[in-house]
C-alpha cells in the first residue's frame, strides 16, 4: 500500500520547541508524522481501521454491554458486521451513497450498525434520541436520508413517511443470519473522498448544522491513532478496556468507536449514564481508561461515592468536549495520583481531533490541550486584523489538514464562512501557543462578556468557581447591563448541604483570581504578563488590588446546570432563564 505523510516536510525555519515557522507565520505539528494511504486508492474508513487487527483476531471481547454483561469477541464482531452488511444491502435495499438517519440510545448493535453502513459506503447520520421532533426534522431535511434505524422508544419522533428499521425487533436481528452473506451483491467500491458521515452540530454561527465529514477525514485521524500508539513510552500489559460514557451519536464517541477497534481494545458501553453504574463497571470490568468530558472530572474529584468502589484498575481518563480548568485537573490528580488525565481538543469539524497531551509528563501541563496532532498545521489569526501572531498572543485558531470536514450539508454560506479558500478552518475559539507547542484555549470568541472595554472569558471564571469546595458545578455568562454592557453572571450549584451565598461566591472570585499582577491562572491566559508576575508581590498578599472588570457580579443558584451530550455548557438556556428572573432576585 502506497503511503505518504500526512503533512509535508516543515522547513528550516520551523522552531523545534515551538512548531512555529516565522516564515509562514504557521504553526506545524511536533508529533511523529503518520504514514497515509495514497489518497487515491479505493479505502473505507472501515476497511482501514480493521486493517490493523492482527490475524489470528484479538481474542478479548471487542464490546461489552455494561447493565447486562453481554459480551462480543473480535471473530464475532468482524463476522457480525460482514453478515449485517450484506443484509442491508440485500433485504433492504441499501447501497452507497444512501444516508440513513440513526435514532437510538447507545447499544451493542450501535457500532455495528456504523461498521455494516460505513462498509457499504452508506452515508451514516446520527442524532441524539433526546431531540424533539422539531429538531429531528430540521436535521433530516437537511441530510435527506432513505431509511431511518431506530428503537421502539425513539420512533414516535421520526416522520411518518420515512422508512424506519427498528434495532430492537425481529427484522433486525434476522439481518444478523449468515444466509445473507450468500444473496447478497457485490459492494461497490468505496472511495476515500467518499462522504462518511454527517453529524450535527451548533459549529461557530450558532445554528444546527450537518457536519459532512469523508471517508479520509476518518482514515487520517485513526492513523494519527495509531501512530502515536506506536510512539508510545511503554507498551501497557494486555488489552486496554474502555467504558463509554460519551454517547455514540456524537464525533467524540464515533471516532472512539472507530479507534477503539483500530487497537483491538475492548469498550465498555453504557446505555443510559448514572454516576454510580459507572463506577460499578470500572470495577466489575476492570476498566483501564474511560473518555469522559469536563463534569465528570469534577464529579470524579469531589463524590465521596468513588471511594466505594476499586478502581485501581484505571490507569486513564482521556478529557475533551471542553476546557478542563487547572484547578480541577490538579484536584483531581491530588485525589487519583495513579491516573493519568490526558486532556484533548477538537471540533465536529476537525472529525474530533486537533491536539491532545502524551504521556505522563505533559499530562502534568495543566490547562493545556496539548499539543497539536500530526495530521494538522494551525494558525492563530487576530480576530480584527487578520494578522498571524506568535507563540504566547492570543487570537481565532485556524486548523488545516485531511481530518477537516468537507463543509456543511445544504450550508453553502455557513462553510464559506467557516472554510477559506485555502482550506483553513477558523474554529471561532480564543486559544494561543505557549513556547513548547501546548495550546491553552480560553474560550469561545462569541461567547466573551464584553465588560465595557474588556473582554471576559466565561471558562476562566468558570474554572476557577468549580475549585470551590462548596460548588459542585458553575456556569458564567454575559447579563446585560446599561452602564456596563456586559456583566458576569454566575449560575451555581452548591454541593449537598452547603449554604454558600451569592456574597461568599463573588468575594471567593475576587480574592483569587483577578490580581493581573500575580493570578497563576491569568498568566495561563495571558503569558505576555509574566513579566509583571516576577514583579509582584506573593498571590494572596494584595487586598482589593484586582481586575475589576472580571469580577462575578451577580449570582444565581440552580439545581442543575444545562449542558450539551459533550458536557459544554448550554449558555443560551442560562441567558434565557436570567431574563425571566426578577432583578432584585440575582
Amino acid at each position: 500500500m502506497a503511503v505518504e505523510t500526512s503533512l509535508p516536510p516543515a522547513s528550516p525555519s520551523v522552531d523545534p520547541r515551538s512548531g512555529f515557522c516565522h516564515e509562514t507565520k504557521t504553526f506545524h505539528s511536533l508529533r511523529p508524522a503518520a504514514p497515509l494511504p495514497d489518497e487515491n486508492l479505493p479505502l473505507s474508513a472501515v476497511a482501514y481501521t480493521l486493517s490493523f487487527l492482527p490475524s489470528p483476531l484479538p481474542s478479548n471481547s471487542a464490546l461489552i454491554d455494561a447493565g447486562t454483561g453481554a459480551a462480543i469477541s473480535y471473530p464475532e464482531f468482524v463476522s457480525r458486521v460482514r453478515t449485517l452488511a450484506a443484509s442491508l444491502r440485500s433485504r433492504a435495499g441499501l447501497s452507497k451513497g444512501d444516508v440513513a438517519f440513526v435514532l437510538s440510545p447507545t447499544r451493542l448493535d450501535v457500532p455495528l450498525l456504523y461498521f455494516a453502513l460505513l462498509s457499504l459506503g452508506v452515508v451514516v447520520s446520527p442524532a441524539n434520541p433526546l431531540s424533539t421532533a422539531a429538531e429531528i426534522s430540521h436535521q433530516i431535511r437537511l441530510s435527506k436520508p432513505s431509511v431511518a434505524f431506530a428503537t421502539a422508544a425513539t420512533a414516535d419522533k421520526l416522520p411518518s413517511d420515512l422508512p424506519i428499521i427498528l434495532l430492537d425487533s425481529p427484522r433486525f436481528r434476522s439481518f444478523l443470519s449468515t444466509a445473507a452473506l450468500a444473496a447478497a451483491p457485490p459492494p461497490a467500491e468505496v472511495s476515500q473522498s467518499d462522504t462518511a458521515v454527517i453529524l450535527y452540530s451548533s459549529g461557530t454561527t450558532g445554528r444546527v448544522k450537518g457536519v459532512v465529514l469523508t471517508h479520509r477525514n476518518f482514515v487520517a485521524l485513526i492513523a494519527g491513532f495509531h501512530a502515536a500508539r506506536e510512539a508510545a513510552e511503554a507498551p501497557t500489559e494486555g488489552p486496554s478496556v474502555a467504558l463509554f460514557t460519551i454517547p455514540l451519536f456524537h464525533v467524540f464517541g464515533f471516532f472512539m468507536a472507530l479507534r477503539t477497534v483500530a487497537l483491538g481494545e475492548t469498550t465498555v458501553m453504557m446505555e443510559r449514564f448514572e454516576f454510580g453504574a459507572m463506577l460499578r463497571a470500572v470495577e466489575r470490568h476492570r476498566v483501564t481508561y474511560i473518555p469522559v468530558s469536563p463534569p465528570l472530572v469534577v464529579a470524579m474529584a469531589k463524590s465521596d461515592e468513588v471511594d466505594r468502589y476499586d478502581l485501581s484498575s484505571l490507569r486513564l481518563v482521556a478529557c475533551g468536549g471542553a476546557p478542563l480548568g487547572r484547578e480541577v485537573a490538579e484536584r483531581f490528580t491530588a485525589r487519583f495520583p495513579n491516573i493519568e488525565v490526558v486532556q484533548g481538543y477538537g471540533l465536529t469539524e476537525s472529525t474530533g481531533g486537533a491536539s491532545a497531551t502524551m504521556g505522563s509528563e505533559e499530562s502534568q501541563k495543566y490547562g493545556s490541550a496539548g499539543r497539536l496532532s500530526a495530521c494538522l498545521e494551525a494558525k492563530i489569526v487576530d480576530p480584527t486584523t487578520g494578522e498571524a501572531l506568535p507563540p504566547g498572543r492570543r487570537g481565532e485558531l485556524w486548523l488545516r489538514g485531511p481530518i477537516i470536514m468537507k463543509g456543511y450539508i445544504g450550508d453553502a454560506e455557513a462553510t464559506a464562512s467557516t472554510l477559506d479558500s485555502e482550506g483553513w478552518l477558523k474554529t471561532g475559539d480564543l486559544c494561543y501557543f505557549d513556547q513548547d507547542g501546548f495550546i491553552f484555549v480560553v474560550d469561545r470568541l462569541k461567547e466573551l462578556i464584553k465588560y465595557k472595554a474588556y473582554q471576559v472569558p466565561p471558562a476562566e471564571l468558570e474554572h476557577l468557581l468549580q475549585s470551590h469546595p462548596e460548588i459542585a458545578d458553575a456556569a458564567v455568562i454575559p447579563l446585560p447591563d446599561e452602564e456596563a454592557g456586559q456583566i458576569p453572571m454566575a449560575f451555581i450549584v452548591r454541593q449537598p448541604g452547603s449554604s454558600l451565598t451569592e456574597e461568599q461566591v463573588m468575594n471567593f472570585v475576587a480574592k483569587q483570581v483577578l490580581c493581573v499582577g500575580c493570578s497563576t491562572l491569568t498568566i495561563d491566559l495571558f503569558p505576555e504578563l509574566k513579566f509583571l508576575h516576577a514583579t509582584a508581590p506573593p498571590f494572596g498578599s494584595l487586598k482589593n488590588n484586582v481586575a475589576p472588570y472580571k469580577k462575578v457580579r451577580r449570582v444565581a443558584f440552580v439545581s442543575s446546570i444545562p449542558k450539551s451530550a459533550a458536557g459544554k455548557i448550554l449558555r443560551r438556556e442560562l441567558i434565557n432563564h436570567a431574563s425571566t428572573i426578577p432583578a432584585s432576585k440575582l
